[in-house]
């Protein structure tokens, strides 16, 4: 039943039985949260036995270290390793931080603000630039905003980025980099194409200073038996000599302990030294303890990925209840899509245009907290209101069951009104 071929009296009568079924859920007092893709209490659980004092031993790194004193500014050997292997490059290009890789995000892009990186401080540049892939993840529009950079919507699809509106803006000087989430992304769950790769690989920017940070949050973060791959970054970087144009993060946060787990950054042979020659000054060091607890408990690539096939039995089931009930109440309709994601913590859903606050709200009246609508686009403008992040991992499957039937009646009872005028 495609909605926009109804009549105005049968959109009314349809309003009507959605506007009744909508108030029983009011009355209900629900309070459901899909608003953050945020681990669940279930997946929580799968890491505790991290917290074993056993797994630290002697407090000895593979080097003989001890963890607990001050050294190794770039993290120890075998965490080193451990994320080398999960990214695909050497040890020696790899720096362990602390918990979140946001806060490397943040700190690099500090850097090139007062120092700069090869060139002149982009704060002594006047008005910079940055390219936003949208709908995109709002944290990385809030610390580019932070900074005064001006951002541009690029739109995407499910092979990554519109490459070639990307190849004309970097004509621009002021155009200083890009920021992105390559595989699954946030909120698509798409993964960027072979080609997007080597295209980013390629990019040939007026500015010498020109960076990409490549968010690689969710490269281990399967959902499907069908999983998708990324070309490494670095491999077709290596063809162009462009290696020292991209900063490549990820973390443990959504594979141990969000909030106590650690981040690391991949780069080139030169900005490996020049961030560290950064963090001489900045740190004495990160937490050592905590990375040895990671390694020995997380070990290696293989370890990994077993502890993630865990991760992913809790939340296919939770991401089959949401996109099983978008497609019994919402296909055909002709007032929404939604992705298919094999991975990530995310579905975007785009809503009949001109719906998404209308959506949001009316979610909210009936005790369901999304994300709220435009937050996937810089400023918090998405300039057709269309777009939602629906994030099915915090719930508990019977709570996303509930929570998604009400969405999908907002979905409707939203579009109707818009039509209707």
């Amino acid at each position: 039943m495609n909605i926009q071929n109804l009549s105005r009296e049968q959109l009314a009568e349809r309003l009507a039985v959605l506007t009744e079924e909508y108030n029983s859920y009011k009355e209900m007092g629900l309070t459901l949260d899909m608003s953050r893709g945020k681990p669940g209490a279930d997946q929580l659980e799968l890491t505790n036995e991290m917290l074993d004092p056993a797994l630290l031993g002697n407090f000895k790194a593979s080097n003989g270290f001890d963890v607990r004193n001050y050294g190794i500014l770039d993290g120890i050997p075998e965490c080193k390793k451990l994320f080398a292997d999960i990214l695909g490059v050497k040890p020696e290009n790899t720096i362990v931080f602390g918990n979140a890789s946001l806060t490397i995000m943040y700190d690099y892009i500090a850097q090139c603000m007062l120092f700069g990186c090869g060139e002149e401080p982009w704060s002594k540049q006047g008005a910079i630039k940055f390219l936003c892939p949208v709908p995109g993840y709002d944290r990385h529009f809030s610390i580019l905003e932070h900074f005064g950079i001006e951002m541009i919507n690029i739109p995407t699809d499910e092979n990554g980025p519109d490459m070639d509106m990307i190849d004309s803006l970097i004509a621009d000087e002021k155009v200083k980099g890009i920021i992105c989430v390559p595989m699954y992304s946030n909120p698509s769950g798409n993964t960027y194409s072979d080609e997007t790769v080597r295209r980013f690989a390629a990019l040939k920017p007026a500015a010498k200073d020109f960076r990409v940070i490549w968010d690689n949050a969710y490269c281990v973060h399967h959902i499907s038996d069908e999983h998708d791959s990324l070309m490494n970054i670095f491999d077709a970087a290596k063809e162009y000599g462009s290696e020292d144009m991209f900063i490549e993060v990820t973390s443990t946060s959504k594979i141990t302990f969000p909030g106590a787990g650690v981040a690391a950054l991949a780069a080139s042979d030169a900005n490996i030294a020049a961030i560290k020659s950064r963090m001489t000054v900045q740190t004495i060091g990160y937490d050592k303890i905590n990375q040895l607890r990671h390694a020995n408990y997380l070990k290696d690539f293989a370890s990994v990925e077993a502890h993630m096939q865990r991760h992913s039995d809790i939340l296919k089931p939770k991401f089959s209840a949401v996109l099983d009930a978008f497609d019994a109440k919402l296909a055909g309709k002709g007032i929404a899509q939604w992705t298919k994601p094999n991975g990530g913590y995310f579905i975007s859903l785009d809503v009949y245009e001109g719906c998404a606050k209308r959506t949001v709200a009316l979610c909210k009246e009936a005790g369901v907290t999304l994300t709220g609508a435009g937050a996937t686009f810089p400023y918090g403008k998405d300039p057709e209101d269309k777009n939602i992040r629906i994030a099915p991992t915090f719930p508990s499957r019977d709570e996303l069951c509930k929570a998604v039937e009400i969405l999908c009646l907002c979905v409707e009872i939203s579009a109707i009104e818009k039509i209707l005028g």
